[in-house]
């Protein structure tokens, strides 16, 4: 699903209070830089004023925020739409102010609150942005005129400028109407671009949530058919597992290997219709029941659960546990189900006396579950297609003719639901290595 508008207000009010960090760090060093290399006598002790209330309620917002996201309903908007009004209105303040103690008009700096009508522009709505646009040219127009007067001292730039333009009105008009009308042009500039970006974001999202609704129609329909299609199998089967145990009378041979084959191709029908079941209702589920269970105990489970193939083609099985890594929330039936698959499948595709080595690695909040073999590999061009549904490798419809192409599917929509990734690294010809990670206390919802 895609962020509600609240959301995204949020989000760049964090990327506001980001962006004010990296601007107190430039104070600071410009500062350094002015008084330091240049020698230009600035008013430090007002400096060191501003930038400390600039990193005040920089962190002061930075709470606001975090209780926003945690504890507040993102349905307050308006409380939201304030910090941010709020966040560039002290802004504009503190950098008029800057610019007072840095020589006025003549700091080449004062171009500085462009950043901020475009920062307005894409946080905030035409009108609001408009007002700070409004706002600033106020301030920058009240510390000029204050200046000319002599009601405010001037601070020159010393060594920085050869004549002292704070009393030259020619200058002062000019120098106001290019900074004026470009802030009203940054702001204009601002807001249409985000205006059509946030237009296109809502059809986008509509788009989706249409899209979404079709999958859903789409699911609900193969669950229906699925589910009457398996109980015809279900009965078929039935019916020719009855003839073919002799219970409705003795078979000759030829009669017998038709009954096996037609059983053995029921059998893998019956398979394709369960893991099309499978996926179809955990697409479906809005929610899936998760518990505390030990993943160690699902890897050993899935181990015995292919013991007798492996055995069978001489497959070496290794495995390799991380101390303390046990007990996760999630649901347990289907990550179970989701490794003893992997497993089975690296066992099919792997070629007598191959080795097989499983690990489980601890990655602070989450788990790593690694499952990697010797065996066929998967072609370099296909390896982003086989999370598909249906979709089989070249090189394994060779070696294995029976196959859904829904297994790795099923996984990566379990994994998906419980929060965490799945991953293939592979090379034809010279094994694969499937990776999952999984968040110890799960992702209900």
């Amino acid at each position: 699903m895609g962020k509600t508008i609240e959301e995204n207000l949020l989000e760049r009010s964090f990327w506001l209070i980001r962006l004010r960090w990296i601007a107190i760090t430039g104070v600071i060093l410009t500062l350094l830089a002015v008084e330091r290399i240049l020698k230009i006598p600035l008013p430090t002790l007002s400096f060191c004023i501003i930038i400390a209330i600039l990193v005040a309620y920089n962190l002061a917002f930075t709470v606001l925020l975090w209780r926003a996201r945690e504890t507040w309903a993102l349905s307050q908007f308006s409380a939201i739409k304030i910090i941010a009004n709020l966040q560039i209105l002290l802004d504009l303040i503190c950098l008029a102010a800057l610019m007072h103690f840095s020589g006025g008009i003549e700091n080449p700096f004062i171009f500085y609150f462009i950043f901020h009508m475009i920062i307005a522009g894409i946080l905030l709505s035409r009108r609001a942005a408009f007002l700070q646009a409004t706002f600033a040219a106020a301030l920058f127009l009240v510390i000029i005129s204050l200046e000319y007067t002599g009601v405010l001292k001037h601070y020159c730039l010393q060594g920085f400028i050869i004549q002292d333009q704070h009393r030259n009105l020619l200058y002062i008009g000019g120098i106001s109407f290019v900074f004026i009308s470009t802030l009203y042009i940054a702001v204009y500039m601002a807001t249409s671009i985000s205006k059509r970006l946030r237009e296109r974001e809502a059809g986008l999202a509509e788009a989706n949530a249409l899209l979404n609704e079709k999958d859903r129609i789409k699911s609900e329909y193969v669950l229906r058919v699925t589910h009457d299609v398996k109980e015809h199998l279900s009965a078929i089967q039935s019916c020719v597992e009855t003839v073919a145990a002799g219970i409705t009378g003795q078979l000759n041979v030829k009669q017998a290997n038709l009954l096996k084959r037609a059983d053995e191709r029921t059998a893998k029908l019956m398979s394709f219709v369960r893991k099309l079941l499978e996926i179809t209702r955990i697409k479906l589920s809005r929610e899936i029941e998760f518990t505390d269970f030990s993943i160690k105990k699902a890897i050993e489970d899935a181990i015995n659960f292919t013991d007798a193939k492996s055995k069978n083609k001489s497959i070496i099985v290794k495995t390799s546990i991380a101390p303390g890594v046990d007990i996760i929330r999630g649901a347990q039936v289907y990550i179970e189900e989701t490794i003893a698959n992997l497993l089975a499948n690296s066992v099919k595709y792997t070629p007598e006396g191959g080795r097989i080595d499983i690990a489980l690695e601890d990655r602070g909040a989450d788990v790593l579950i690694r499952i990697t073999d010797t065996g066929i590999g998967i072609p370099k061009d296909e390896i982003g297609k086989v999370f598909d549904e249906f979709y089989r490798a070249t090189n394994a419809r060779l070696a294995e003719k029976s196959g859904t192409g829904l297994g790795l599917s099923i996984a990566k929509q379990v994994v998906a639901r419980h929060g965490g990734k799945i991953w293939v690294e592979s090379e034809e010809g010279r094994g694969a290595s499937f990776s999952i990670t999984l968040p110890k206390r799960g992702n209900e919802g």
